[in-house]
């Protein structure tokens, strides 16, 4: 290996002697996570076959906006919260952490409970805000020409809405809680719990769809039940965040990390530099989740809004599923490697790092993406069409499906930009490109949406995700003194063309030997598509190695010799 590709081990043992290497990190991360993603998948496809795309789910997929976008932003692993709690708390002797996460704690409680008084309060109209085009008047829904089917499923899935969302407002206090806990476990080097908490959410949601099918059997999806489905979906998602906190809390406790103690020490110079990383980015990220408000405000515009968001939910959740686990993989270990490098002398090697992250990011995103893309139809037959999920909702998810995929490697590469400048000292920049995204999105999905449906919203979002990376490129150039941005273009552009090639490769696969699935008795089907949607999978990525690995690329030769030597032990 070059200095270059050994220096992944060697750097990072020095850097993190006696704590883990970026590699046993990344294993631990990589583990945990896809355990987390699998109940996750489980739990949507337990709710896929209760509700399908029917009044229940849609009322969900608007009532968990802002809740949602609390718990993602203020609670996730690589969230404002943990990010700047880890590059604080990661320079600070261990004595000194306890006191500035329970004054941290103290005062984000505080702020958060207010949030989530007001939220119940205000519930009728921030839905309103949220999905507007549930709130069309009758008259109005009918001089369009909307029957009466129609008109009365909208209504219904704006009652469900609201009582979801006063369900689920206090979740803001508990996406705080759980972010900072992630911050504290990671900063003290404990890494499986907060990849693995997601888990304790999808088994209450998982144990509330249960219970309904116990009691309800096949009339969960009756008009009359709609209101109490939604009502379980809400509870049970309610009561995941409060056990994802309280999993954390003893570990977090046990670990000198603080926990759940008022204090009130607000002007140690930790918790203002806390607060002055964390604001600005919170913000930043903020912004990011802004669009996936403004995409269910136009959504709720469409005929069928129920079952439009609902496609976007179940397709979604297939793309996140791998983007979820693949990002913490490379972004949990890469970012305090990145926190070292800021000083103008380490420059050299931090351009080298934010090479890694990019090229890990096509590595790994660029073939999923042709993959799903190619074989988008299959996967969402077989994943959900089952009960109440039919042929058709399979339709219009893998069309949705098909356009998340095109943008799973712009999403993960904003993503490793943005810690760049979170390494760097600089939150304002990728804010000021967010707001700049915000009206992009909502142009985007205007132009869009009408000729595309929920699949329109979508690729809007690609839209915007390309020209916030492009930017956030050219503005790290221009401050790190020149990146070797062309060598790093031709390579990538070799990546998605080799996962092209792959994606129709794997496509006429499939092709090829799913006329011999409609021959096949139901209780056989499902195995035989799972088992074509394999090999098509195995051939595809068989395709994109071996172009990938005449292409040379250091970060491939990593990879490729850290499994050598783990299979060697």
């Amino acid at each position: 290996m070059s200095g270059n590709e050994e220096d992944i081990v060697t750097d990072t043992q020095k850097e993190q002697s006696p704590k883990r290497s970026l590699l046993n990190i990344a294993t631990i991360v990589a583990v945990a996570t896809l355990v987390s993603k699998i109940f996750g998948l489980l739990r949507q496809v337990a709710i896929a076959a209760a509700f399908g795309n029917g009044t229940a789910y849609g009322a969900y997929n608007f009532a968990y906006v802002i809740p949602g976008f609390l718990l993602i932003l203020l609670g996730g692993i690589n969230g404002p919260f943990h990010s700047a709690i880890v590059s604080v708390l990661a320079k600070r002797d261990r004595r000194e952490v306890a006191a500035i996460i329970d004054s941290i704690t103290t005062i984000v409680t505080g702020i958060l409970l207010l949030v989530s008084i007001a939220l119940i309060i205000f519930a009728e109209p921030l839905m309103h805000l949220v999905a507007p085009g549930l709130f069309v008047p009758e008259a109005q829904l009918i001089s369009k020409g909307i029957d009466s089917a129609t008109i009365a499923n909208l209504k219904i899935t704006k009652d469900i809405a609201i009582q979801q969302f006063q369900i689920m407002a206090p979740m803001a206090v508990l996406a705080g809680l759980v972010g900072i806990g992630f911050g504290a476990l990671n900063a003290a080097d404990a890494y499986w719990l907060p990849s693995v908490s997601p888990i304790f959410s999808s088994l209450t949601v998982l144990i509330g769809i249960g219970g309904l099918f116990w009691t309800l059997g096949n009339g969960i999806l009756s008009p009359e039940n709609a209101v109490l489905g939604g009502a379980v979906l809400a509870w049970a998602t309610l009561a995941g965040a409060v056990l994802q906190w309280l999993v954390q809390l003893p570990v977090q406790i046990k670990a000198g990390m603080g926990g759940f103690k008022l204090r009130f020490d607000w002007q140690r110079p930790e918790v203002k530099e806390v607060l002055r990383l964390m604001i600005p980015a919170t913000f930043s990220s903020g912004m990011l989740q802004i669009n996936v408000w403004t995409d269910l405000f136009f959504a709720s515009f469409i005929p069928n809004a129920a079952a439009a968001v609902s496609a976007m939910g179940y397709a979604g959740l297939l793309v996140q599923t791998p983007l979820g686990i693949l990002s913490n993989v490379i972004l949990v270990p890469l970012f305090p490697m990145l926190s070292k490098l800021t000083a103008p002398e380490n420059w050299d090697e931090l351009k080298y790092r934010i090479r890694q992250g990019l090229m890990l990011t096509a590595l790994t995103m660029l073939p999923l993406s042709g993959l799903m893309v190619a074989l988008a139809l299959p996967i969402s037959q077989v994943v959900y069409e089952r009960y109440a999920f039919d042929a058709e909702a399979s339709q219009l998810t893998a069309m949705v499906l098909m356009a998340y995929s095109v943008g799973m490697f712009v999403y993960l590469g904003r993503d490793v930009l943005v810690r760049v400048f979170y390494a760097l000292g600089d939150g304002d920049t990728p804010f000021k490109i967010s707001v700049v995204n915000i009206f992009l999105n909502g142009l985007f999905d205007y132009l869009l949406v009408g000729k595309f449906g929920a699949a329109g919203i979508v690729l809007a979002t690609v839209a915007v995700n390309v020209i916030s990376m492009i930017a956030m490129i050219l503005i790290l150039d221009r401050r790190l003194n020149k990146m070797p941005l062309k060598s790093w273009s031709v390579t990538i552009a070799g990546l998605t063309i080799a996962s092209a090639i792959a994606g129709g490769a794997s496509w006429g696969i499939y092709q090829l030997l799913s006329p011999s699935f409609d021959s096949l008795a139901n209780i056989w089907r499902f195995g035989a598509k799972l088992g074509g949607l394999a090999i098509a999978v195995a051939i595809g990525l068989a395709i994109f190695g071996a172009i990938a690995l005449q292409m040379r690329i250091p970060e491939l030769n990593i990879v490729t010799a850290q499994i050598k030597r783990r299979l060697k032990r």
